[in-house]
């Protein structure tokens, strides 16, 4: 029997992505509807400015800080934004995109493209106006209003288009707090910024501590929050200063096994100190950068993005404001940096890095999707608005920026919808991995059956992955069914990010290949997933009967390690970055893969 967590896993995953978009969707539909009704707001009654403009008073101790309500939401509650921005880079520099340099240096470099491009056209088209410093109004890319935009286009096979857009929005958004911090940061004053700085040493020592991690770091935020606040520099970069100490990682195989066990003590006899214990382990098998992330997320994006639109968002719109705005070099400045500047920005960088080999596209990705991509991120929303009302002093300036705003962002919108659809139509994109880049060579592949069986199953596995252990029983149940009819070959994919031992796992088994070994060897690498360091091998060698020191020669060759890159290289061809993936026959077989799903698929391709 299949274990049931092999047959739900992939339609976990797809429920997950399915749930991410709707999630995308509602955040823009609610940050939209926040717009709409500030612009209505600011419209039909006189009350809006008296609103934001209430007095509020916060305080720590015998310090106090008087704010209105719109630069309480400007100053404090979007350092939470910015906390979710700052989280969110740094799980991509340590185990997300950021970390592969060959896929990472395209949107990177976009992305710093999409940031100089769009502010020298608006330094160009504003210098005369007095306001030509406030360029740093077009540089950033509204996230959750692209995200959110792109959900809604659904383009076809959106997936790698949605990593490359996410990727780049990271790089823009340090880019963009740079730029608050470096360019509109008038005056610092020292004795407070050495409180922030201090509290933020104690912040970066607070993972060590056993526990009552949680409190601690919130309390040292707000000293943070405060130190810069005082300090004279704007306090939102507390929230990003913060999220960069806070610790993430991949979770570590001890840690699961853990809480396999402890479920396992609950529920042969369940007590409140087992279920603690469960409940503690596992909260803790997931990095804090990832818990903060899932916890925040939503606030930020269903509750303080629309309560900074609501507050934000109010130009009035009447005919001398509209007729200012047309008039309006500032106006143009913004539409012209965020439409063309993002567009040309982007596109021309991609194509640049590309060509000259400095980096590659993920498969899949041409650079008409970037194109429309790039249109997109001309929606420049949230931080945009943002440094409106730190780098613009002028009230009826400001109006003519945010009108540029609101423009920009519809007509980035559109156009990018365009691109994309027209693309769909006239050149629609073959998802990579469909069909088996390479095909079976007995001559070269591992399998087991007759070379000339007339159904062929693929796998793509990892000797570290829980689930490729899981799914060998699977595979010889399929074996069984089908017998001398079946030919079922092996290739390597190791994850090198969660599973650090697969690749040095994966050069064993050619290793012990090499003397004709490579089964028994397999069946010591599944038996023993949690003990697969070099010394681990070595004795497994000695176990199955290998000579040892050939078997360590061997480890350590080029030709072996070659051999284990081959199929790593095909797997990225196709974009494979799971395990394990299937082929029958030749197509990729998407769904459960326990063993009656893949045996009726495998009889259909027979049939077919």
């Amino acid at each position: 029997m299949s274990d049931p967590e092999t047959t739900t896993e992939p339609a976990l995953r797809r429920w997950r992505t399915a749930a991410a978009s709707r999630s995308e969707q509602l955040g823009a539909l609610l940050l939209l509807t926040a717009t709409i009704a500030a612009i209505g707001w600011a419209n039909l009654s006189g009350s809006y400015e008296q609103f934001w403009g209430t007095d509020v008073r916060l305080s720590l101790g015998d310090a106090a800080i008087h704010l209105d309500l719109y630069h309480l939401v400007n100053d404090a509650l979007m350092a939470f934004f910015f906390f979710a921005v700052g989280l969110e880079v740094k799980q991509e520099l340590t185990i997300g995109e950021l970390t592969d340099r060959s896929r990472a240096i395209v949107p990177a470099t976009a992305a710093a493209a999409g940031l100089v491009v769009p502010a020298f056209i608006f330094w160009l088209v504003a210098g005369g106006s007095g306001a030509a410093h406030a360029w740093g109004v077009v540089i950033s890319t509204d996230t959750a209003f692209l995200v959110g935009a792109l959900a809604l286009i659904a383009p076809k096979h959106p997936a790698r288009l949605r990593v490359f857009l996410l990727t780049l929005a990271v790089v823009d958004d340090i880019g963009a707090l740079g730029a608050i911090a470096i360019f509109y940061t008038d005056e610092v004053h020292v004795g407070p910024l050495a409180i922030a700085l201090a509290a933020l040493a104690v912040i970066a020592m607070v993972r060590f501590l056993p526990s009552g991690r949680g409190p601690l770091y919130a309390a040292l935020s707000v000293v943070v929050w405060f130190g810069l606040h005082e300090a004279g520099v704007h306090a939102t970069l507390a929230g990003v200063a913060v999220a960069l100490l806070i610790p993430v990682a991949e979770p570590r195989r001890h840690d699961v096994e853990r809480v396999v066990e402890l479920t396992r003590a609950f529920r042969q006899s369940p007590n409140p100190a087992y279920a603690a214990a469960a409940s503690r382990q596992l909260r803790e098998s997931i990095s804090i950068n990832e818990r903060l992330q899932r916890s925040f997320g939503p606030y930020v994006a269903y509750v303080i993005l629309p309560i900074f639109a609501l507050a934000n968002a109010g130009v009035v719109l009447d005919g001398p404001t509209l007729e200012r705005a047309a008039g309006s070099s500032v106006t143009w400045a913004v539409i012209a940096g965020l439409v063309v500047g993002k567009l040309l920005g982007i596109t021309l960088a991609t194509v640049v890095v590309q060509r000259t080999g400095m980096g590659v596209l993920a498969p899949g990705l041409t650079i008409g999707r970037v194109t429309g991509g790039a249109a997109l991120s001309g929606i420049g929303f949230t931080i945009s608005l943002l440094i409106i009302g730190i780098a613009i002093d002028d009230p009826a300036l400001q109006d003519e920026a945010r009108v540029g705003v609101l423009v920009a962002s519809v007509v980035a919108f559109a156009l990018g919808w365009t691109i994309l659809a027209v693309l769909d139509r006239r050149r629609p994109v073959t998802p990579p991995g469909s069909t088996l880049l390479r095909p079976f060579d007995p001559d070269r592949d591992h399998f087991v059956g007759p070379a000339d069986a007339p159904i062929m199953l693929v796998e793509y596995g990892d000797f570290e992955c829980p689930f490729c252990s899981r799914a060998t029983g699977m595979v010889t149940e399929v074996m069984n069914h089908f017998g001398e009819d079946i030919v079922w070959v092996w290739r390597h994919l190791p994850l090198h990010q969660p599973h650090p031992h697969a690749e040095l796992a994966a050069r064993a088994y050619e290793a012990a290949d090499l003397q004709d070994h490579r089964l028994e060897m397999s069946r010591a690498l599944w038996a023993n997933q949690d003990r697969l360091e070099r010394l681990d091998l070595l004795r497994y060698a000695d176990e199955i009967g290998l000579d040892v020191d050939r078997f360590e020669a061997d480890l350590a060759s080029e030709a072996v390690a070659r051999r284990v890159t081959e199929d790593e290289d095909d797997a990225d061809l196709m974009d494979l970055h799971s395990t394990p993936t299937f082929f029958v026959g030749t197509a990729r077989h998407h769904g459960n893969w326990d063993a009656p799903t893949l045996i009726a698929a495998l009889e259909a391709s027979r049939r077919a």
